[in-house]
């Protein structure tokens, strides 16, 4: 169906922010190659976002077919997402008004305030699909009272697992949280991340190392926002055990400014107190084309957070040719086919990491064997344009169903 109208709506992640900050990261790189797969299909599509700067224009083109909406909403600046509710009424009959004027044939909502905002502005006949990117009630059992949302998060994600018209979720394990939240399971398509086959590849520009002496002989990377959940102190704590390796973290502010972020500072000081400081290294946020080179350079990709709904960072490092050493949650479980494109260890056990990455350093050829595979899975089954297509069949799936609805007998 050529031609349909798509508004995707992601309240706090925008598909034009710089990655890296603790609220950007793995939504914002979903939003934007999503909607950019879906313009390259003939499909037109509006991002709604709300405005974090107060000179922004109010639309602005990302791709052909693909614009970026700033809703004035709250502050024009930026807020943490955790603080973002209060704002999402102004934010929804912001978006009631506009989809008054042009009513898009399918609306996507992006984590759930995004898909409150969406309910109480949807159009009368245009379906509400929602993605939760993350579920509070998985958040809250492995953050306990680190959790900062707000008390009417599981509410209302349970109240739109009920009753949003489908359910694009990333992972196997995340349909099963859904399940449980009452989920209508015939609602639930599993549809995964992607990455970007062009960027990330095995061939292409490599990172260097360091060329001092005595150099350790193994590059370990970590590319993550800088939050406790990514399990990266894990990583840091693992590293006494491989003392032929160095461990570059990408992520977080810009290089220049990470003496100011507390969980950088808190890395260093960890490495410094497991006397690894010498071979831990935070460059900050990267441009992607930066990324896809660090990861190539690598001798293993370790992806290890507590939870993670799905990861992208994962598939972007097999679409690398490097194996992936990562824990057994959310959806690495679909993504990491364990001892084949790598290993997935327990969450939150350095030693478990240090086994794992320890074996796989000792055993170039199975490294280049599950590199090899990973690669070939990944081009297989998780590019944007086939995360794209697959999303698209919701949509036309739904749109042709309230057309047959408005069919008089």
């Amino acid at each position: 169906m050529t031609g349909l109208r798509v508004d995707l709506v992601s309240e706090h992640a925008s598909p034009l922010a710089t990655l890296g900050g603790a609220d950007a990261g793995g939504q914002n790189v979903h939003v934007a190659a999503l909607a950019i797969a879906l313009g390259g299909l003939g499909c037109d599509v509006t991002v709604h976002t709300r405005a974090e700067a107060p000179h922004l224009p109010r639309r602005v083109s990302l791709a052909p077919n693909v614009e970026v909406e700033h809703v004035r909403a709250g502050p024009a600046a930026p807020v943490p997402k955790d603080e973002l509710l209060t704002y999402m009424p102004s934010f929804a009959a912001r978006l009631r008004r506009r989809w008054a004027v042009r009513a898009p044939h399918v609306v996507h909502a992006h984590f759930w305030m995004s898909g409150w905002a969406s309910r109480h502005a949807q159009p009368a006949g245009v379906p509400v699909v929602q993605t939760f990117h993350a579920l509070g009630v998985v958040k809250r059992r492995h953050q306990g009272v680190a959790d900062t949302s707000p008390s009417e998060r599981h509410a209302i994600e349970a109240e739109l697992a009920q009753r949003v018209d489908h359910i694009v979720a990333t992972s196997s394990d995340e349909r099963s949280e859904l399940l449980a939240l009452g989920a209508d399971p015939e609602r639930i398509s599993v549809v995964p991340c992607g990455i970007d086959p062009a960027m990330f590849r095995p061939d292409g520009p490599v990172a260097p190392r360091r060329s001092r002496r005595r150099a350790p002989r193994h590059r370990i990377v970590t590319v993550s926002r800088l939050v406790p959940r990514k399990g990266i102190a894990d990583v840091i704590a693992a590293l006494p055990g491989l003392p032929d390796a160095e461990l570059v973290i990408a992520g977080g502010p810009p290089a220049d400014q990470l003496d100011a972020d507390p969980e950088a500072r808190r890395l260093r000081e960890l490495a410094e107190a497991a006397a690894v400081a010498d071979r831990v290294r935070l460059v900050g946020a990267l441009p992607r084309p930066e990324v896809a080179a660090l990861l190539r350079s690598a001798d293993l990709a370790v992806c290890v957070p507590w939870y993670e709904p799905f990861g992208i960072v994962p598939l972007e490092a097999m679409a690398c040719g490097t194996p992936v050493v990562g824990s057994a949650v959310g959806g690495l479980l679909d993504t990491v086919v364990d001892r084949r494109t790598g290993l997935l260890v327990p969450p939150r056990q350095p030693e478990a990491i240090a086994e794992a990455v320890r074996h796989l350093l000792d055993n170039p050829s199975l490294r280049r064997r599950m590199g090899d595979e990973g690669a070939a899975q990944v081009r297989q089954r998780f590019t944007w344009e086939q995360v794209a297509r697959s999303t698209l069949e919701v949509y036309e799936q739904l749109c042709d169903r309230r057309a047959s609805w408005a069919v008089p007998a």
